[in-house]
């Protein structure tokens, strides 16, 4: 599993990208599926280096400072929204 973090990451990666650029092109519907499905990849290397702390504590400190900003960056927009 370990050997396959980056490439399952990446994957992710990519596909959350598609489905932004669907979304913003095409409409959110159609955008949706990439996106869920890339988070949800992306997801799978999260648990793993979590439940595995001490070998990847720098990576997770990073990966905590940036879903604090994009909840920040959330919760902004949807003020703005309103």
């Amino acid at each position: 599993m370990k050997r396959y973090l980056r490439e399952i990451e990446l994957a992710g990666m990519i596909l959350l990208a598609i489905g932004v650029v669907i979304a913003i092109t095409a409409g959110y519907q159609y955008g949706a599926w990439p996106c869920g499905i890339g988070m949800l990849l992306l997801l799978i290397p999260f648990l793993y280096k979590a439940f595995h702390w001490k070998e990847y504590e720098r990576e997770n400190k990073q990966y905590i400072v940036i879903i604090l900003i994009c909840i920040l960056l959330l919760f902004l927009q949807m003020l703005r929204a309103r």
